[in-house]
């Protein structure tokens, strides 16, 4: 589906009712965004790790602008500001009132950015295996330095010298880097799921490319106006936002909650897909109750 809004057009979808029946009743499911990383890539990967909620919440999903199957435009729109205006602009063209926000990775960037700039849109607020500001790129360089094949760091070089300039480049990286990416990589499910993806080289090389905005950004200052309830998920072996980025995030929210997965690195829903949805029923439970 496409939703017209801004001066672009938003691919979204739903997984599951809004009101279902109960008893003599009809009960309500809190709304949830479903909010993808990259930048580069969209939301189909992540519908198989939160699909299993959809008994609680009504998932939405939706592709940043340039990417996934949304529309292609302006590259120099295709930003975290562009992104977090694009995301309250979705939420009020579907007539909803403040949502379950989930975003992982840089879709943890802008979820965060959006509770901070829109409190009053959202009811409770979940980041995963994120961070909020630039330090994540260096930091995430001497992991790949210390860890890492020499095939990773080279294609680590090319991710941050804004060399992945084709779709088949951005592949190459991600089957390189997927062992790094989860610690229980499966070759084969990792290729499948390349193969039905859809990846933009755009969007990533204005994102990590030298004067990238993944270089400048900076959501500390931000992070104070958060109102919302937050859970915050870290993997404990996240090479690209290690934990301590997490740990930060959990001191400048106030009343967060933190829960480091300690058998996991950047893909919790590879690594430990139940304890991640775990952590995220039992906080969602909350929401589901008030609505």
């Amino acid at each position: 589906m496409l939703a017209h809004l801004r001066n672009t057009e938003i691919y979204f979808d739903i997984d599951g009712m809004g009101l279902v029946p109960d008893g003599p009743r009809m009960r309500e499911k809190p709304a949830a965004f479903v909010i993808h990383g990259g930048p580069g890539g969209e939301h189909s990967d992540l519908k198989a790790g939160f699909g299993p909620l959809a008994d609680l919440l009504q998932l939405v999903y939706f592709d940043h602008r340039g990417q996934g199957r949304s529309a292609r435009g302006d590259v120099r729109l295709y930003n975290l500001d562009e992104n977090v205006e694009d995301m309250e602009a979705l939420r009020r063209h579907l007539g909803l009132g403040p949502i379950v926000s989930m975003g992982t990775s840089y879709g943890g960037m802008v979820s965060m950015a959006h509770a901070a700039r829109y409190p009053q849109s959202v009811s409770h607020l979940v980041l995963m295996v994120t961070a909020a500001h630039a330090g994540f790129n260096a930091r995430a360089r001497q992991i790949v330095a210390e860890r890492g094949t020499p095939e990773q760091v080279a294609v680590c070089s090319d991710l941050w010298a804004g060399k992945l300039d084709t779709a088949d480049k951005m592949r190459h990286y991600y089957a390189v880097m997927g062992p790094m990416y989860a610690l229980k990589y499966d070759a084969a499910a990792a290729e499948q799921g390349r193969a039905r993806g859809i990846v933009s080289p755009e969007a990533m090389a204005q994102a990590f490319a030298p004067g990238g905005f993944l270089q400048t950004f900076d959501l500390r200052p931000e992070l104070s106006s958060i109102t919302a309830p937050t859970l915050i998920l870290a993997g404990q072996q996240d090479w690209i936002c290690p934990p301590e980025f997490s740990e930060e995030i959990h001191r400048l929210i106030p009343g967060s909650q933190l829960q480091v997965l300690a058998n996991s690195s950047h893909s919790l829903r590879v690594d430990a897909p139940e304890a991640m949805r775990t952590a995220i029923r039992a906080f969602a439970t909350d929401a589901a109750s008030r609505g």
